[in-house]
């Protein structure tokens, strides 16, 4: 019960605290504090019938009661307001939910890009230190660092603790989306707790930023990617698209995903996210109209000017039943050190009956794989040439 309220609530019961407090450090230690509490009265007493206001009151109190210890900073008691009598008062209209602040604040692009990472699955999803740093491969005390530089960052440049305005909103909000998408393809390579913890952290902004589409595309984006996770291995080998069992694709998922992209087409959305989104979701039909996603890469082109988007662009064409044109798109690109480059280079090439220079690409992608799941494909690759 306890770790289920604490998936659910921590963020928010954090993020109520920062702008109670205006202190992160002092938030997260008030917030771990109300969960100990917790989980030494709960298993007597039974749960409260509002966890997340007992909580966020229960840290509330401990933290003013800290603060009047803490004799040095008695002069600041002034600026709080008096602790809440009662932690039963409280129902979900008294505490304002404030996570929209908060991964603003730990998304700003002030921070550096492995800070805001760091704290948006620390503060946002909750995530130990020790469970983020093996996520990213670093060590503990690595993690450690980087979360204690971003959080002096914050302090040291005043970093405002609230949503930019109307004017800076944009820009920002493109920020913050980038940073969840790359923790779920940090997940997508692998590690698929991080990948839930994304679509987690992406829900939240599509419920507190509703009217925004790309959130919802984004959201989009990523259910249906998670949804054929299952079938994207077999064992260490990797199952291209054309060979997935359908069977094994989460439905539930994909049903979510489908929701989320006509929300987002019905607010007029056509940003890059719900362009990414449409493409993901033609991939899950049946018949795949590929001219059409290759119209769509298209158009995910013409706005991002990213190489690897024609790349993708170049595949859809190839599947369209135009390999020529496809390698003629890819040799135009400058994206030697890229392993997809070559892989699919390589795989055009064996289409045209080309094997010989397949064979050059094949090996030279197989030297840029680090996967086990890329390296068995490459090497099966070069084996029926």
């Amino acid at each position: 019960m306890l770790e289920q309220v604490f998936r659910d609530e921590w963020g928010r019961v954090l993020a109520s605290l920062a702008g109670y407090l205006g202190d992160l450090d002092r938030a997260e230690e008030a917030a771990q504090e109300a969960f100990a509490i917790a989980a030494a009265r709960w298993p007597e007493t039974g749960p409260p019938d509002n966890p997340a206001a007992w909580l966020v009151t229960t840290a509330r109190n401990r933290a003013i009661d800290r603060i009047r210890r803490e004799r040095t900073l008695a002069d600041k008691l002034h600026l709080l307001p008096a602790p809440e009598a009662a932690v039963d008062e409280f129902d979900d209209t008294v505490i304002k939910d404030e996570r929209l602040e908060l991964i603003f604040t730990c998304c700003h692009p002030a921070l550096a890009l492995e800070g805001q990472v760091a704290l948006t699955l620390r503060a946002l999803g909750g995530l130990e230190t020790a469970d983020i740093a093996r996520a990213f491969l670093v060590s503990e005390e690595t993690m450690k660092r980087r979360l204690t530089r971003a959080k002096a960052k914050i302090k040291a440049a005043g970093i405002p603790f609230a949503v930019p305005d109307e004017r800076l909103l944009p820009d920002r909000l493109d920020a913050v989306l980038a940073i969840v998408y790359l923790i779920y393809n940090e997940g997508y390579s692998g590690r698929v707790d991080l990948g839930a913890e994304a679509i987690r952290l992406g829900r939240v902004l599509a419920a507190l930023l509703d009217d925004q589409p790309e959130v919802h595309g984004l959201v989009a984006l990523m259910l249906i990617h998670q949804a054929r996770q299952a079938a994207r291995f077999d064992g260490d080998d990797l199952v291209l698209l054309e060979d997935q069992d359908r069977s094994l694709w989460d439905a539930t998922l994909l049903a979510a995903g489908h929701a989320e992209l006509n929300r987002a087409l019905d607010l007029g959305g056509g940003g890059p996210y719900v362009l990414q989104a449409a493409i993901a979701s033609l991939q899950t039909r049946e018949r795949i109209d590929w001219p059409r996603v290759a119209g769509l890469y298209r158009r995910l082109a013409e706005l991002t000017g990213s190489p690897v988007v024609e790349l993708n662009r170049a595949v859809a064409l190839a599947q369209a039943g135009d390999p020529a044109a496809a390698l003629s798109a890819v040799d135009r690109l400058d994206l030697d050190g890229y392993l997809y480059f070559h892989s699919t280079r390589g795989e055009l090439l064996r289409r045209l009956g080309r094997d010989a220079e397949a064979g050059t690409a094949y090996r030279r992608a197989l030297d840029l794989a680090t996967t086990t799941p890329e390296r068995r494909f490459l090497t099966r690759r070069l084996e029926e040439l």
